[in-house]
C-alpha cells in the first residue's frame, strides 16, 4: 500500500465520458480501495458533465477520491488544446503546491497533453511520474490525418510531440502501454529504457458488468421482442464509434458475401451518425432492411452484446495501431462473443490465435473474406467456447487494477 503518497490522475479525457466511465474510473476506484490517496484532476465536456456529474461525484466520493476539472474548450483545434492544456496545468501545479512535500506527489497521466504537464512538474517539483501513454499518440495524429505533414503546423507539432515522447518515456519513473508490441517497439528505439519499468496493461473490462450471470432473463427477452427481425437470424454486431480508424466500408462488403451464404442481420451498436453506414451500404449493395442501428447506454450494452452470434471490427492496420487494445474486445468475449477482426492491430491477432476465439483476417479481399465466413459459418459455436476464458485470460479488470497496484506500490 502506497497510502503516504499523493497520486495525480491527469487526463485530457473527461470522467463523465463514457471513455472516462469504463477506462479511467473503475482502476481509480479498485486503487483507492487499496489504500492508495488519490486525486482526479480531469477535462470535462459541459454536454456530459451536466448529464452525468452528480453519478460521477458520487462514485469518487464514495471511493474517497478528490476530484478537480476544468472544462474542455472546444474552439479553434490548436488554440483549444493549449487551453485545455493550460488549464489541466494550472489545477495540477495549485495541488502540487498546497501538498506537504511535492515529493509526495505521484502524477499519473493518461497520454500525451497530461504527460507533457507529469514532465514538467517532475523536472521542476521533484515529483514522481506515470506515463501512461495508452498509444503513440502522434503517429496516430498524422496516420489519422488530423495532422497532415504537409502542413507546416502540423509537421512542426509532429515532431515537437515526439522530441517530447522520448523525454517523457526516458524521464518516466513507470511507463504503461497497452499492448506487447508496443512495448517491443519501445525497446527497439534504444532509449536506454529498462525493461521493468514498462507494464502492459491492455483496455480491461468489467467481467461482472460484461457477463451473460447478471443478464436478466426477461429483460433479454423483451428485447428480443422489439427487434423480431433477429429471430433465427445469424446476427454479426458491430459495437462502437465509427470513422477514422474503423474501415466501414470493408466491414460491409464483409457482411454483403455474409448474406450470400447465410439469413444475416447486421447489428450495429453506435452513437455515431447513421450517415456514414447507409453510404458504405449503398455502394455495396447492401439490403438496408438487413442492418438494424441502434444507440446503446453503458447499462443496456451487455443486453445488446448478448443478441449477437458473433461481432465483427475492422481497423487500420497502421503503425500506431500497434499499440491499440481495442476496448470492445474484453466486452464481446465476456459475453460469450466470437471475433472476426483483421490483423495488425496491437496484440489482437496474437491472442486470438494463441486463445482460438474467433477469426483473424489478413487482408482486405473477397478471398479472404469467404474464406473467414466458411470458417465462421461452421466453427462458431468452436469459438465460443473459448471466449469467456479468454476474457478472464487476458482482460479482467481485476488483473488491471492489480497491475497499477505493483505499479504504485513501487513508486511509494
Amino acid at each position: 500500500m502506497a497510502a503516504n503518497k499523493t497520486f495525480l490522475f491527469v487526463s485530457i479525457d473527461g470522467m463523465t465520458d463514457p471513455l472516462g466511465q469504463s477506462q479511467v474510473l473503475p482502476y481509480l476506484i479498485g486503487l483507492a480501495k487499496k489504500g492508495n490517496r488519490i486525486g482526479i484532476i480531469s477535462c470535462e465536456k459541459k454536454e456530459n458533465w451536466d448529464l452525468q456529474h452528480d453519478t460521477i461525484q458520487y462514485f469518487v466520493s464514495d471511493a474517497g477520491i478528490s476530484w478537480d476539472y476544468c472544462f474542455y474548450n472546444t474552439g479553434k483545434p490548436f488554440i483549444s488544446q493549449i487551453q485545455n492544456y493550460l488549464a489541466l496545468k494550472k489545477i495540477v501545479i495549485s495541488k502540487i503546491v498546497n501538498n506537504e512535500t511535492h515529493s509526495n506527489s505521484v502524477l499519473h497521466c493518461r497520454s500525451y497533453l497530461a504527460g507533457l504537464i507529469g514532465l514538467f512538474c517532475k523536472n521542476k517539483f521533484n515529483t514522481g511520474f506515470i506515463f501512461d501513454m495508452r498509444g503513440f499518440w502522434a503517429d496516430e495524429r498524422t496516420e489519422g490525418g488530423i495532422w497532415k505533414k504537409t502542413n507546416p503546423i502540423s509537421f512542426y507539432l509532429y515532431t515537437y510531440f515526439k522530441k517530447k515522447e522520448k523525454k517523457m518515456l526516458s524521464h518516466a519513473d513507470a511507463i504503461v502501454t497497452l499492448t506487447h508490441k508496443a512495448k517491443s517497439i519501445i525497446l527497439d528505439w534504444d532509449f536506454k529504457i529498462d525493461t521493468s519499468k514498462i507494464t502492459v496493461i491492455p483496455c480491461c473490462a468489467d467481467l461482472k458488468h460484461f457477463s451473460n450471470d447478471t443478464i436478466e432473463i426477461e429483460k433479454l427477452e423483451l428485447l428480443k421482442n422489439k427487434y423480431p427481425q433477429l429471430k433465427n437470424k445469424f446476427v454479426l454486431s458491430y459495437v462502437g464509434s465509427l470513422g477514422t480508424w474503423y474501415m466501414s466500408d470493408e466491414m460491409l462488403a464483409f457482411f454483403k458475401l455474409l448474406t450470400q451464404n447465410s439469413e444475416a442481420i447486421f447489428l450495429i451498436i453506435t452513437k455515431d451518425d447513421k450517415k456514414l453506414i447507409y453510404e458504405a451500404a449503398h455502394k455495396h449493395k447492401v439490403n438496408l432492411n438487413q442492418l438494424l442501428i441502434i444507440s446503446s447506454t453503458r447499462a443496456e450494452m451487455p443486453y445488446y452484446i448478448a443478441l449477437s452470434t458473433a461481432s465483427l471490427f475492422f481497423i487500420k492496420p497502421t503503425f500506431s495501431k500497434s499499440a491499440s487494445s481495442p476496448t470492445k474486445m474484453g466486452e464481446l468475449l465476456s459475453m460469450g462473443i466470437p471475433i472476426v477482426t483483421n490483423a495488425g492491430v496491437g496484440d489482437v491477432d496474437s491472442i486470438i490465435k494463441e486463445t482460438n476465439c474467433g477469426i483473424i483476417i489478413s487482408e482486405f479481399n473477397n478471398e479472404n473474406y469467404n474464406n473467414a465466413i466458411t470458417d465462421l459459418l461452421k466453427n462458431c459455436n468452436l469459438y465460443k467456447e473459448n471466449t469467456i476464458h479468454t476474457a478472464n485470460t487476458y482482460f479482467s479488470l481485476k488483473d488491471g487494477v492489480e497491475k497499477y497496484a505493483t505499479i504504485y506500490n513501487s513508486l511509494n
